[in-house]
Order: C-alpha cells, then sequence, then structure tokens
C-alpha cells in the first residue's frame, strides 16, 4: 500500500521539451527530421519507425537545466548511428573479443585492511541512528544481470577468478618503489598496492585524505584505469571495473563517479557516491528523480525556483507537447509516472524509506552509470537529442533526474554492436525490473518498457 503524505508532489504535468533555459544557455536542439535521420543509415535502418520516435511522451527532450552538462557545453556535436558506424576508432566486435567483463570491487588483504574502511561513508553513522537502513549496498550479480540484459546478444561474464587484491605483498624484483606509508593506516598520502594477478603483478593505487569530504580518503581513477588495462582478458571486447571507494581523478576534482576510455577498451565506475545516505547532504532530491524529473512544477522551480515543490499542484493546465486526452495516458512516460507513484515516497522523514527500497536506489544508479561508461566502450559519445541514458553529467544530481533507458539513436547503436532483437532485448531488461519491483526507478522502468512494447507491437500491427 502506497503511504503518501500530503507534501508529496503530484508531479500532475509532465514536460517532454527541453526547460526554458535551454535558449538561455544556447542549447538548440536538432529537428525532428534530423533525430529521424540520425537514427538510420543508408545500410541499417532505426527499429523504431519515425512516427514512434516522433513522441515526445516516449522519448522527451534533454531537460538542460541549469548547471546541467548540456548548459555547460550546449554546442557538444551530435553522434548519428551513420557517424557511429563509420567510426574509425570504434573498436569492432570480432568472434575473438566480443565477450564484456565485469570485475567485481578489489578485496583487501589483512594488513591493508584499515583501508578498507574508508569505502564508509561519514554520514553513515549519523543516517542510521536516524532510521534508514545502513546495510545498503551494491550487489556485483545485480550489476552483472542488469548490464547481461541491457547489452543483450553479447556474453557479459565477470572477471575471472582471482579478482584484484589490496596487499602490501610487493615482490622484491619487481621494478616498484615501495608505498611511502605502508600499511600503518597514516592519513598522509600513501599507495597502496593493487595485485591484479597478471604477469604485470602490483599496480600502485594513490590515495589522498579528504578530511573535509563525505569520505576520509579517496583513490586515485588514473591508477585505477591502469589496473584495469592489466586485468583485459585476451577475448575482452571491454572490461568495467566497480570500486566501492571514493574516487578522484586529478588535485582539482572533488570526486569522480567512473570514467571510460573506450579505445583501451576499459573502464572504471565507483558505487560510493550513489549511496542514498549522502543525498541530503548531496543535495539530491529523490521524490523527482526520473521519471518525475520530468515533472513541470519541478523544472519550473529549478530554474526560476518561483514554486516550492510538493503538495498538490491544483492548477489549470496546458497540454505539453505530445500530450493528448487518450492516447498519451498509457505512454511510456506517463506508466512510468504512474509506476513510481504507486510505491511509497523515498523522501526523507517520517515514515523512513525501507532498506530494500534504498538498496534498489543505489543499485538503479550504479546499473545506469555501468551502462553507461561501456556505452563509451563501444564507441558511443554523450547523447544531446534526447533524455537518455547516454547523456552527459555535470553532476551527481543531474544524474539522479537521467533515465535508464536508451534514445532511438543510441538503441540503434547498441542493437548494431550486440545484434540482439529490439523485442528480446526489452523483455530481458523488463524481467530483471520485475525482480526489483521495490524500487521506484525499477518499478517505472518496467512500466516504461511494457508501455514501448506496446507500441511497437500496435506499430507493427499497423504496418
Amino acid at each position: 500500500m502506497s503511504h503518501k503524505s500530503s507534501s508529496r508532489c503530484s508531479h500532475e504535468k509532465l514536460t517532454f521539451s527541453p526547460s526554458s533555459n535551454a535558449a538561455i544557455a544556447g542549447y538548440k536542439r536538432q529537428t525532428l527530421q534530423q533525430r529521424t535521420a540520425a537514427a538510420s543509415t543508408q545500410v541499417i535502418k532505426a527499429n523504431s519507425s519515425s512516427a514512434e520516435a516522433a513522441k515526445p511522451s516516449t522519448f522527451p527532450a534533454p531537460l538542460v537545466l541549469p548547471e546541467d552538462e548540456l548548459s555547460w557545453d550546449p554546442s557538444d556535436p551530435p553522434q548519428s548511428l551513420r557517424s557511429w558506424s563509420r567510426g574509425k576508432d570504434r573498436n569492432k566486435i570480432t568472434p575473438e573479443r566480443r565477450t564484456v567483463y565485469l570485475a567485481a570491487p578489489p578485496s583487501f588483504s589483512p594488513e591493508v585492511s584499515f583501508a578498507q574502511k574508508w569505502s564508509q561513508p561519514k554520514a553513515a553513522r549519523a543516517r542510521s541512528r536516524a532510521g534508514e537502513g545502513v546495510k545498503v549496498k551494491v550487489e556485483v550479480q545485480d550489476v552483472l544481470q542488469y548490464l547481461q540484459a541491457f547489452y543483450h546478444g553479447l556474453p557479459v561474464k565477470l572477471l575471472p577468478s582471482p579478482n584484484p587484491i589490496f596487499t602490501n605483498d610487493v615482490d622484491d624484483d619487481m621494478d616498484v618503489d615501495p608505498p611511502p606509508n605502508p600499511a600503518t593506516g597514516n592519513p598522509k598520502r600513501q599507495t597502496l598496492w593493487l595485485n591484479t594477478h597478471t604477469p604485470a603483478g602490483c599496480v600502485g593505487i594513490r590515495s589522498r585524505p579528504t578530511p573535509k569530504g563525505e569520505f576520509s580518503h579517496q583513490l586515485n581513477l588514473n591508477d585505477l584505469l591502469d589496473a584495469a588495462i592489466e586485468i583485459l582478458p585476451t577475448d575482452a571486447y571491454a572490461v568495467l571495473m566497480l570500486v566501492e571507494h571514493d574516487i578522484y581523478e586529478d588535485e582539482e576534482d572533488d570526486f569522480a563517479c567512473g570514467r571510460a576510455y573506450g579505445g583501451s577498451r576499459i573502464a572504471v565506475i565507483s558505487t560510493a557516491r550513489y549511496n542514498p545516505l549522502l543525498d541530503v547532504k548531496q543535495g539530491i532530491e529523490r521524490e523527482h528523480g526520473w521519471p518525475a524529473s520530468h515533472c513541470e512544477r519541478y523544472i519550473k522551480w529549478c530554474v526560476d525556483g518561483l514554486e516550492e515543490v510538493g503538495g498538490n499542484g491544483n492548477k489549470s493546465r496546458k497540454r505539453d507537447e505530445g500530450e493528448s486526452s487518450g492516447e498519451n495516458i498509457t505512454s511510456p512516460m506517463h506508466a512510468a509516472l504512474a509506476a513510481h507513484n504507486s510505491l511509497p515516497s523515498l523522501a526523507q522523514g517520517k515514515p523512513s524509506p525501507s532498506a530494500a527500497a534504498l538498496s534498489a536506489l543505489w543499485l538503479a544508479r550504479a546499473c545506469r552509470t555501468a551502462a553507461h561508461e561501456l556505452g563509451h566502450c563501444f564507441g558511443i559519445a554523450h547523447c544531446v537529442y534526447y533524455a537518455c541514458a547516454m547523456q552527459g553529467t555535470a553532476s551527481i544530481v543531474e544524474d539522479a533526474r537521467q533515465p535508464m533507458y536508451l534514445c532511438p539513436v543510441d538503441l540503434a547503436k547498441v542493437l548494431h554492436a550486440t545484434g540482439a532483437d529490439v523485442m528480446e532485448r526489452y523483455r530481458a531488461l523488463l524481467a530483471f525490473c520485475g525482480g526489483k519491483n521495490e524500487g521506484q526507478v525499477f518499478r517505472a522502468y518496467g512500466a516504461w518498457i511494457e508501455a514501448r512494447l506496446g507500441e511497437i507491437t500496435r506499430a507493427e500491427l499497423k504496418g
């Protein structure tokens, strides 16, 4: 049973066009004709008809809110299916290299176990006392199963054991410098050694203390990417390494969530910042995560702050682009919103969200980023056509507003790369979402997929 508070926003109206901030930022969206052309080539036809791709209530425009990626870089060039398929730098999938590998977070040997505790946010104890479950975490098997569905058609496997492990056992004959503060837990900068179980042996991973950060220490992303190169199997199309610790890319960074070097077939993501226990500190508004990120009142609030978010919002309304009185009531976006609203609110307060709901929220965030970074390994650039899982993101706040699905342009790229059937891929994702129905994002994503399958089926019957 849903427990809705009187202050919960009803998301009465969804907006499928860019926000008013888009024009101010200088973002000019591709026309419908250009977007339709971008999803096809002379040889490869997109798996969605022009009419379907035109429905904003299925594939809305990017929001382009203040501080969003497209506000900072509104001229980011689009990548059509044609330009992607002809890309000379993109690694081709071959019979010898077609497996995607997922590497579980590295383990820790006893002598460096102190560093394992760095993955716990400082707010964890306080939040647990406030009533939000602490035993939520991202399970590697769940991420694996999601990627298997997302990249349906290709083998997606766990990296063969033994998994990399942090250690101080550096062989005497290795040409490496010893760590500056071995196994002391000293708060000063130090290097941890990651044993890759490959001929390269141990790779030094720098760390830095972050007294004013959400975590006591961070690991260096560039060093972790070096380790990912070492563990890349010879039959791998790509490898994604999961990390539970907070990470930084360079000294100017507060933190990073991930990075992919597509040409090198590697990606690393950190699940640390997606922990729901950090949402208040990071300013993440759970009530308006996708699909409620398209709530008109929320968007107006983000742009000009003229309206409080919450309450029933009983106002007269104009129909937005793509809305109609009948058909769109069951459109994918409306179906997703209804599913989102069917579960208890995830907003902080009383009653507190369940541990299962928070765990599913954390997992959804990690899965979206994992699929996104692997998309770069497939040569897919950031999407500027639609709200899409391949959109760029400028902040952890923007990240929570973006969808799990791929737009028509990027879906066509993935289907071409994997050889998957569009209906089979959607059904694989739907099956995964069905097993995570306690989570708002997965419940909404599943409803979006069901409505989308209905659209495709009706289009095929008409055709």
